[in-house]
């Protein structure tokens, strides 16, 4: 625990820093639940909130669930829906909104070890019903993470992760955004997990937030059945 509060510190000061120099960095806050229900099947639930300043001019929040199915060792499918409200910039939550957006998108997750690195693709469709009509969306995750210290209860506390998701879309330009991300996460026990990073957005076509850094903190939560006895969060990439 000492050596990720150092470490959480000495980030989040680096990043106060740089966001004095650089006032434009913002936040991107992550609050997720799921239960276990068997070795197989999960659900979650995960609300998001982002501001385009460190911690002011909060102009998006979601909110959304769903299920996932482990149909093999090193695959999963999952499908879930939210709710996606972006507002206008240069204030908190300022009104009309830019967009107001259900979405529905299944998902099949793939995993490997390469070594002590686990190697993770996510593939999503998304179908997006927003204030301007019916769009569709393509997303490609490809992500790597490295759990160290030691392993108590089946897993080990710490985990570095990096990942990187294009966005594409069935209409000109296609290529829509890129998002890079690197993080470093802590479980505190088998239950939770705690995340701090830093996120780059580049939009090649604005639609949503502008592209630009995050400082990304994000709290996970999870519940077991009792009959389950293994987790296997630690071996996931944290959802964003």
């Amino acid at each position: 625990m000492r050596t990720f509060y150092l470490t959480a510190a000495a980030l989040l000061l680096a990043l106060t820093s740089v966001s004095a120099q650089a006032p434009d960095l913002g936040s991107w806050n992550i609050l997720n639940l799921k239960y276990g229900y068997n070795e197989k099947w999960s659900f979650f639930g995960e609300a998001q909130l982002r501001s385009l300043k460190f911690y002011n001019n909060f102009h998006y929040y979601e909110y959304k669930g769903g299920f996932n199915y482990k149909f093999h060792s090193h695959a999963q499918l999952t499908l879930g829906a939210g709710s996606y409200q972006t507002y206008k910039e240069d204030g908190n939550f300022v009104l009309p909104k830019n967009n107001d957006e259900f979405r529905l998108w299944p998902q099949i997750t793939l995993f490997q070890s390469v070594g002590k690195i686990k190697v993770e693709q996510r593939y999503r469709t998304e179908l997006r019903w927003a204030s301007n009509g019916y769009r569709t969306r393509f997303r490609y995750r490809l992500g790597v993470s490295y759990a160290f210290g030691k392993e108590q209860e089946g897993y080990k506390p710490y985990q570095l992760s990096a990942s990187n998701e294009l966005f594409f879309t069935d209409k000109e330009p296609y290529f829509e955004r890129n998002r890079l991300l690197f993080a470093l996460n802590y479980k505190t026990s088998k239950a939770i997990t705690l995340q701090v990073g830093f996120l780059h957005q580049f939009d090649y076509k604005i639609n949503d937030e502008t592209g630009r850094d995050f400082l990304v903190v994000g709290f996970y939560y999870e519940l077991f059945r009792k009959s389950i006895t293994k987790s296997e969060t630690h071996h996931e990439l944290k959802d964003n």
